[in-house]
């Protein structure tokens, strides 16, 4: 074919070795999905290969529908029958569709998301006498599915017990596994399970798809797990035309059930295995590809590649050391905007560990006024567990608020069932009150099942007890007990899964972010407005050139400058990967990953400091040890300073003398009026008041500051302070650490 002359030579060696076991270790921006699609358009085209005994799978739909369209593209020719390119998932339903009456199922069978899912567990916990205080049903199915991803059953749940908790959960799969079969219903987990169990069950069947598949191929081999891994030694066994495109540097799924040791040991499987390494990446300039090479050949568990690119040294790595996560942003924010305006087909990628850390990230780009759009994960403040703690201190603050009571009152689950709840609404309906008043009335007429007032009492007490928490606590301190008494943190605690994990960082996040708000003199009302309206105006915007992700949505893009944020330890390498070797070299894999998205600019950063939980003083931090891997000669070292930031050019930054806030002052209507040794100051005498309009004043972290207003005595006192380059913050004595200058 002339169309193989654009490949390279290791390009081209991949896409003719048709025969045979073939591992390709595609390196980073090496162009694997371009050798699969020419592959399979050289099988057909030159090699006669009958498209419909060609399978192709990959993890997603969006790379199989890439996949199809380009070999659509390749083939010019209208083909009476297509090779079979698809996800995993789906190329076991279309099997199972034919052949799983031989497992006693029919073709009619269901398919359950994971809501079906956890209802069919919570049944499965009532009948068994358990409850959710035993168990979760979210943790249950975590707990089913990593079962089932390592082939294992209720059985052998059974004989690995060691405890009576242990037999419990056993006898949990076990009856949500018969539910499942009387329903004809299968889970996510069962479509890959399934099929394996039938070609184990049903030599006939397998062998017929040996016969009708005659060339496999395997995209991203180093996320597969067990029972695929089965399954592609099943469809191999009459041949061995088996070719698998993957790079165990980027394996980072562990967590999910990807198992790196299929890529490992691939030789071992299939002894004739040919080898091909594609090494010439396309995407990024050598110094970036150094970088990231320093840091994965780190790593015990791959194969090793070198890959070089023709694009040129290219920049060095920005190494970037920032006093705190609040300069972190600025920063970033700052370097988007220049290179926005200096590039016009720029793009940018804000890569960080947990979801998170898109807060502090969001904020920052809305201060610059950058349209940015959020990939894995929705906005922060639009995140379930986010409007769930948000809805309560709506609830607290506005009890007639019954969109607030909605969303709460049965969640956490606390046994308020819909019938009570239709109950409610119609007394409210017929009274015309809000839900709490009809609350309060069906309390006091006792006329609802015990089960019931018993709940709703519980609600009730709870939202009075906050309430009253809200009017006496600080704002960090008030969404601590909201957090600690609706069990909201419990509750995901006892799941024990990564989503949950996440959820809970989340929820830590938005303490921090009420922390904060606390130090710019917000109350608790503004901070509501604040949230309220960042959720309203933060649509996801195609046009955007700017992209914030977590690093695992960020496999397979690339950007023109690409900023990793929060490199330190704790954070990247996250504290979950303790001190277990494998979960390091997991995460090292991560960081690899995230550099290697860049094709001109890359930027690690870390910060000194960082707020945890919104404890009174924020924890010094240390840089990640993946930034201490890289040679010093490919990083360009920036230390920022408070002193060097550029104040904005605005008048609240200009207030920095007595005649600048006389006249501030002057022109919102509330001159100041003179002290007898010519200070500046607002009601009380200069000797009951420590803070004196235009008074020089120094704060930990924004540093020289001038007071332009005051509110209140002693340490309740409020105080409007200039900042140069950081605008007017509103403080509260008690909490600012400030000093005069």
């Amino acid at each position: 074919m002339s169309l193989l002359s654009t490949l390279n030579p290791q390009q081209r060696e991949a896409v003719e070795a048709t025969d045979g076991p073939l591992l390709i270790l595609a390196g980073a921006g090496s162009g694997k999905t371009r050798v699969i699609t020419y592959r399979i358009a050289h099988l057909i085209a030159a090699c006669g290969v009958a498209p419909e005994s060609i399978v192709a799978v990959t993890f997603t739909n969006k790379a199989a529908d890439q996949m199809k369209e380009r070999v659509a593209s390749l083939l010019s020719e209208n083909l009476e029958t297509w090779p079979h390119i698809s996800t995993f998932h789906s190329f076991c339903v279309r099997v199972l569709r034919r052949d799983i009456d031989r497992l006693g199922y029919t073709a009619a069978f269901s398919i359950y998301d994971e809501d079906d899912q956890a209802r069919v567990v919570k049944t499965c916990l009532e009948e068994l006498g358990l409850g959710e205080q035993f168990i979760t049903p979210r943790a249950v199915l975590g707990r089913i599915s990593y079962a089932k991803n390592r082939g294992l059953r209720p059985e052998d749940l059974y004989r690995q017990a060691v405890d009576p908790a242990s037999e419990k959960l056993a006898s949990v799969f076990d009856l949500y596994d018969r539910k499942l079969a009387q329903a004809n219903a299968l889970d996510f987990d069962d479509l890959l399970l399934k099929t394996v169990e039938l070609f184990y069950n049903a030599a006939d069947v397998c062998e017929r798809y040996n016969q009708l598949f005659r060339y496999i191929l395997v995209d991203e081999y180093q996320d597969t797990n067990r029972i695929q891994y089965q399954l592609i030694r099943q469809l191999t066994l009459a041949h061995q035309n088996l070719c698998v495109v993957g790079d165990e540097d980027q394996s980072i799924y562990r967590w999910r059930g990807a198992d790196i040791e299929n890529i490992l040991n691939f030789e071992r499987d299939y002894p004739a295995t040919r080898i091909i390494r594609l090494e010439q990446n396309y995407r990024s300039t050598q110094l970036i590809l150094d970088a990231a090479t320093a840091v994965v050949s780190r790593n015990l568990a791959r194969k090793g590649k070198t890959l070089w690119s023709d694009r040129g040294r290219g920049e060095r790595v920005a190494r970037v050391e920032a006093r705190d996560a609040d300069e972190e942003a600025r920063y970033v924010a700052g370097e988007i905007e220049r290179a926005l305006r200096d590039d016009e087909r720029a793009t940018i990628g804000v890569l960080y560990r947990t979801n998170a850390q898109s807060r502090v990230m969001e904020e920052g780009m809305r201060r610059q006024g950058i349209n940015y759009r959020l990939v894995g994960g929705f906005s922060f403040y639009a995140r379930a567990e986010i409007r769930d703690a948000l809805a309560y201190a709506r609830l607290c603050t506005n009890l007639r608020d019954s969109a607030a009571f909605l969303r709460v009152v049965n969640s956490p689950p606390r046994g308020i069932g819909l019938t009570t709840l239709e109950k409610l609404q119609e007394s409210a309906r017929r009274g015309n009150l809000s839900l709490w008043q009809a609350l309060e009335e069906e309390l006091a007429a006792k006329l609802l099942p015990a089960r019931s007032l018993k709940a709703l009492e519980g609600f009730h007490r709870l939202m009075q007890e906050l309430a009253a928490e809200r009017e006496r606590a600080t704002m960090s301190e008030f969404f601590r007990t909201l957090l600690d008494r609706t069990t909201m943190l419990e509750v995901l605690r006892a799941e024990d899964t990564p989503e949950s994990e996440s959820r809970i960082e989340n929820l830590q996040e938005l303490v921090n972010a009420a922390a904060e708000a606390e130090e710019r003199g917000e109350t608790l009302a503004e901070f509501l407005d604040h949230a309220a309206l960042v959720s309203d105006a933060d649509q996801f915007d195609e046009r955007a050139r700017v992209t914030l992700m977590t690093l695992h949505s960020a496999k397979g893009l690339e950007f023109s400058t690409v900023f990793l944020v929060g490199l330190e330890e704790g954070l990247f390498p996250h504290k979950l990967s303790g001190d277990d070797d494998a979960a390091i070299e997991e995460e090292r894999r991560l960081c690899y990953v995230g550099m290697t998205r860049a094709k001109n600019r890359l930027g690690l950063t870390w910060a000194r400091t960082r707020r945890s939980f919104a404890r009174e003083s924020f924890e010094d931090t240390r840089p990640s040890r993946f930034i201490s891997e890289i040679p010093q000669e490919l990083l360009e070292p920036v230390t920022l300073s408070l002193g060097s930031a550029k104040p904005r050019l605005a008048w609240d930054n200009t207030v920095n003398s007595a005649e600048d806030i006389e006249r501030f002052l002057a022109e919102r209507g509330r001159a100041p009026r003179k002290s007898s040794v010519g200070g500046l100051q607002l009601g009380a005498p200069p000797e009951k008041r420590r803070w004196k309009l235009g008074t020089q004043v120094r704060h930990p972290k924004y540093g020289l500051g001038t007071v332009i207003d005051c509110e209140g005595d002693g340490e309740d006192a409020k105080l409007t302070v200039s900042f140069p380059g950081f605008g007017t913050k509103r403080l509260i004595e008690r909490y600012a650490s400030l000093r005069k200058a």
